[in-house]
């Protein structure tokens, strides 16, 4: 995972990436990646094609993902494993 790169969702408006909250009634978040860019815009253009033009794809190494969790407080991570479907594996980091 580590010398893999990933591809994330931001908004062009506030700059914040793209999560998913599968539990509401948790506070627990999840940043969600993808492995390929063309994943990420699948997944807009599937999912939310009335706003697609709100994000940017934004490419991360897999090295620096961690720090980006503790920036972002997110506790985990949701890889997309098929973009139109949506399948999700979420994976929460130790603390």
């Amino acid at each position: 995972m580590l010398s893999q790169v990933f591809y994330l969702l931001r908004s062009r408006a506030d700059g914040k990436y793209l999560s998913a909250n599968p539990n509401p009634d948790s506070a627990v978040s999840y940043l969600l990646m993808f492995r390929e860019d063309y994943d990420a815009l699948s997944y807009l253009n599937a999912h939310a094609a009335d706003v697609a033009d709100r994000f940017a794809v934004e490419s991360i190494p897999g090295s620096s993902v961690k720090k980006l969790l503790e920036r972002w407080s997110f506790n985990g991570v949701g890889v997309v494993q098929d973009p139109l479907l949506p399948n999700i594996e979420f994976l929460l980091t130790n603390n």
